[in-house]
């Protein structure tokens, strides 16, 4: 047999490495609430118990689920469902269900808020997609570990949140002082899910955060912008490229210059005045060799407030399959509570209101910097 092949050969039989996988499929009892797959456990001849009380096999913390709820085993090849007597009952195509029930693979039923899936996998599979996961959570904290504290007092105050998507996207952010009379703030978004586009995010802060860019004087976006460019070409990273929106605000001048790469507008509000968008025209980072950056400029006035936020903010899906765009989300901003703290997450839970169950399809966040 070649090395690397995926076929064993005996004088009696061929077994690929696809006829593997099938005489490695598993039944799985897959716990699944708000659209999302929270638990999943291997069913076999030993029924498992399902139910609120903390003592059976499958635990769900749902009010409408009983303390015993029903039981799932293994029997003659087939997985079978019986609820015992639950009171609000367990439901399969809109059916209560009553003694003993098949359930076909790929089928489920729903007890409370909550779905009960059978679904057939190889155990290698689940193993890879949990140790896929358990990489995913590590990437995750350790981004999240990078960002600033949300600042609550003096002249300029920012409020953030970050929410990642279960694929993990590239969303980060940062700001802080870079002398004493200038501030920067700044959001970069890399295209991609998963951990690669995480490690590429955490070197993009890296960089910023270390201010190393040789020549790149931090006061000036378009030269941060030129310089990251130099630093990211996305032939040297994967194919990974990424938008950003820079600015730097002068308390002396009550002004800020920002450049984008690619990047929506960020959005001050300013009080009886429509919200002015802040936007240069540029390709992202890493896609342009040499690429030169404009820079513009807009004033601050006292009781400014100045938004960044990431596409997975706006860019939604609601109930019914519409997908949600930029000016939507433009009127969940500058309200009554503007500027107050926890005004990020309230912007948060106000698109969630919006959309289908389940996590956001993309990493969400919102940057809400205030001006006295």
């Amino acid at each position: 047999m070649e090395e690397g092949s995926h076929t064993v050969v005996s004088k009696h039989s061929t077994v690929t490495g696809a006829d593997a996988l099938r005489e490695d499929l598993r039944s799985y009892l897959v716990v699944i609430r708000a659209g999302e797959p929270i638990a999943r456990h291997a069913i076999g001849a030993q029924p498992l118990t399902v139910g609120r009380d903390p003592a059976r096999d499958v635990v769900i913390s749902d009010v409408k689920v009983s303390r015993l709820h029903l039981q799932v085993a293994m029997l003659g090849g087939e997985v079978v469902l019986e609820d015992l007597g639950s009171s609000n009952g367990t439901f399969m195509d809109g059916r209560r269900l009553f003694g003993p029930t098949v359930l076909p693979a790929n089928y489920w039923v729903q007890l409370g808020s909550h779905l009960l899936k059978h679904e057939r996998r190889s155990h290698r599979e689940v193993e890879r997609e949990l140790e896929l996961q358990r990489d995913l959570e590590k990437a995750r904290v350790y981004v999240q570990s990078l960002l600033p504290a949300p600042v609550t007092d003096g002249d300029v105050r920012v409020d953030w949140f970050h929410c990642p998507s279960a694929a993990l996207g590239g969303d980060a952010f940062s700001y802080g002082p870079l002398d004493q009379d200038h501030l920067f703030a700044y959001l970069v978004d890399v295209s991609g899910h998963g951990v690669e586009a995480a490690m590429h995010t955490v070197s993009v802060l890296n960089v910023m955060r270390q201010h190393a860019l040789p020549g790149v004087d931090f006061r000036e976006p378009s030269q941060v912008l030129e310089g990251l460019n130099g630093v990211f070409p996305m032939e040297e990273h994967g194919g990974l490229f990424f938008t950003l929106w820079y600015g730097v605000y002068s308390r002396a001048q009550r002004r800020i210059r920002y450049s984008c790469a690619g990047h929506h507008p960020g959005f001050l509000f300013e009080r009886g005045k429509p919200a002015r968008g802040l936007r240069t025209r540029g390709p992202m980072i890493g896609a342009v060799p040499g690429q030169r950056y404009a820079c513009a400029d807009a004033p601050v006035p006292p009781g400014s407030l100045l938004y960044l936020f990431s596409d997975g903010a706006f860019e939604v899906t609601t109930p019914d399959g519409r997908m949600l765009g930029l000016d939507d989300f433009l009127m969940l901003l500058g309200g009554r509570e503007a500027g107050t703290s926890g005004e990020a997450e309230r912007i948060y839970k106000a698109v969630k209101e919006r959309t289908r169950p389940g996590p956001l399809d993309d990493d969400f966040s919102v940057l809400a910097v205030s001006f006295d």
